[in-house]
């Protein structure tokens, strides 16, 4: 064992306390019997992928949603698996580290031991780097018991977040076959579940033995879709920076000459932003997906600030917050194209010293118009997924120095007749990553991981680790699990030059829903937050008492519980069945057929023409 991973840590009074909390479990997790149902054979939500998905994925796609259930429930179909041999079991980081990653591991090594106390729980160290090697450190009640209800992911560490070249996938299954791992659960992102479903299309196709599942662990919340709500650390980054932004909406308030210019992470969709916005009340957020659906251009978005800015001073308001996703440089169109265009010569070889020479003569004009520190880091080397080094491009600067610009503009011609323009920028990145994670984090870890466990007991292979109902207490949660596949969409183009997902199934980040009821209620206040300097703190991170139990505010908005409803519909086709047999009425009969008739045709005509609102088509 690296002497770095696994070490106890010496904890403050608070971690120390935080470290006794002992989550809650929905009943459907409760005693040492697993009870599962299966429900019918899932499919995408994009029904024009299926068939691709379906070609990519033939051992594990149209797989059942499966239903774990509790004591009481009485389902006839349900299978009830009573004997729990020792198993094997591997987990390993992928992806950013993200608050409460630390309790699915936890949640996990609980499951296991307490259904069969000689199974064996082996995290890899360094993440998919130490799964290759196949270093271990066995996760033992000792090794937890200064990590329970930690943040970080420094109980095994994290390296690079991919299991997609050839060599990588026989590595990782070399190391399941090597160690006799019964199953193997990765934690992690888009990226990582999309990889933990091709290594069990692997697996599957190679007849090994060992399962894999995964669990939607991202502070970025670009994880959801029909059967995931939310992600691990989602809830608790929100909070965290939400507190920081209400100290600098106050600070802004009480000098009343700064603006505030404050980028948040997020890389492609800007749910954070909107979290914390609902959260903390600023002046102004600029959402990627709407500079992206209206095509605003660096101008315009400059022109909108300072029109508010001019507003705010009319008021006699010199002052305000303003918060920018980090994924917004990648929304405005100029900019993404001027970035593709980089990208595209670093993929040829152009060395960052003459990339500038190459560019096209519209490119070559922006590229020159723009910043010198801006143009520096626009020539950093893509990442992997051929997308901008986000957390490296300081776009507040950029948009504050702008604005600036054309404030100082203004105040010349005498159009503006406000105080001159001060702004003061911050990035917050990583300053809330390794938080203690919230309550909710910790609880909603903790259970997806005993679901993790229950997976692996009904034999399931490339399976997600699903809990839904979140907004209501936990001993309401709905405990399955879906198909990844069944969470896949299919690229049909992209703007820029990297053609290397298109047509390939994964699982793709979700943008904010600019229909959807957290939407909307941002747009309902967002003239009042504007004008009105209604800035509200939530304060910091609350174990016990007042705002212990408070959830992320665009979760409780929408009005999800995906696998409840599958449930009901089920409900309701038996009911069907049960009425509706061969020696009914003829009455009966034709009330079915023509009932059923007009719903076929109405989900026919919805299912043809609608398109997966979660895709992404960058």
């Amino acid at each position: 064992m690296d002497s770095d991973y696994g070490v106890a840590k010496e904890l403050s009074d608070l971690q120390k306390q935080r470290s006794l909390y002992q989550p809650e479990l929905p009943p459907c997790l409760q005693g040492t019997t697993v009870r599962v149902e299966f429900g019918d054979a899932t499919t995408p939500a994009d029904p024009a992928g299926a068939h691709v998905i379906s070609r990519a994925f033939p051992h594990t796609y149209g797989q059942p949603l499966a239903h774990f259930l509790r004591a009481t429930a009485k389902v006839p179909d349900a299978q009830i698996i009573t004997e729990h041999p020792s198993v094997r079991v591997g987990v390993v980081f992928c992806g950013r580290q993200s608050p409460g990653g630390h309790n699915v591991i936890w949640g996990l090594h609980a499951a296991i031991k307490s259904h069969n106390p000689n199974s064996t729980l082996l995290g890899f160290l360094g993440g998919t780097d130490g799964l290759f090697a196949q270093k271990t450190l066995e996760i033992t009640d000792e090794v937890l018991s200064t990590y329970k209800n930690q943040g970080g992911y420094d109980l095994l560490g994290r390296t690079q977040d991919q299991i997609r070249t050839t060599e990588q996938v026989n590595a990782a299954m070399s190391a399941c076959q090597n160690l006799k791992l019964d199953g193997l659960v990765i934690l992690g992102g888009i990226t990582s579940n999309t990889d933990a479903a091709q290594l069990a299309e692997t697996f599957a196709e190679s007849k090994c033995s060992t399962k894999v599942v995964g669990v939607p662990v991202t502070f970025y919340g670009d994880l959801r879709n029909q059967f995931v709500e939310t992600n691990v650390g989602f809830d608790t980054i929100c909070k965290v920076n939400s507190q920081l932004i209400s100290n600098v909406c106050t600070d802004a308030l009480s000098a009343e000459k700064y603006y505030y210019f404050i980028r948040l992470m997020g890389r492609k969709a800007s749910h954070v932003a909107l979290e914390c916005t609902l959260q903390s009340h600023p002046n102004m957020v600029i959402l990627g997906e709407e500079v992206a659906a209206s095509k605003l251009t660096l101008f315009d978005i400059t022109k909108q600030i300072c029109d508010a800015v001019q507003a705010r001073a009319e008021q006699d308001k010199n002052h305000g917050v303003i918060l920018i996703p980090e994924g917004l440089v990648e929304s405005i169109p100029e900019l993404y194209a001027l970035l593709q265009e980089i990208h595209g010569l670093h993929g040829r070889g152009v060395s960052i010293e003459n990339i500038s020479a190459h560019l096209s003569p519209w490119a070559s004009a922006l590229f020159e118009f723009l910043p010198p520190f801006i143009r520096k880091q626009l020539l950093l080397h893509p990442e992997s997924d051929d997308s901008a080094q986000l957390s490296q491009i300081e776009t507040e600067k950029l948009l504050a120095q702008l604005v600036e610009t054309e404030m100082s503009k203004r105040l010349k011609e005498g159009t503006y007749k406000g105080k001159k323009f001060n702004a003061i920028c911050h990035f917050f990145g990583y300053q809330a990553r390794g938080s203690l994670p919230s309550k909710f984090d910790c609880d909603y870890a903790y259970v997806l991981g005993h679901i993790c466990y229950h997976i692996l007991a009904a034999g399931l292979n490339g399976y997600m680790a699903t809990a839904t109902n979140l907004k209501n207490p936990v001993n309401k949660w709905r405990c399955g699990a879906a198909p990844i596949t069944s969470m896949m969409t299919v690229k049909r183009w992209s703007r820029g030059p990297s053609a290397t997902t298109i047509g390939k199934p994964a699982v793709h980040f979700a943008s904010i829903d600019l229909k959807g009821k957290a939407y909307e209620l941002f747009r309902n206040n967002a003239s009042k937050f504007l004008m009105d300097d209604i800035y509200r703190n939530p304060g910091p991170l609350q174990f016990e008492g007042p705002g212990a139990d408070a959830k992320a505010l665009t979760l409780c908005a929408e009005d999800q519980d995906y696998m409840g409803r599958i449930k009901l519909l089920q409900e309701y086709l038996d009911k069907v069945r049960s009425i509706v047999k061969p020696g009914c009425s003829q009455e009966i009969l034709k009330a079915a057929l023509s009932a059923m008739s007009s719903v076929t045709d109405v989900l026919t005509v919805m299912s043809s023409s609608s398109t997966f609102v979660g895709q992404s088509t960058l």
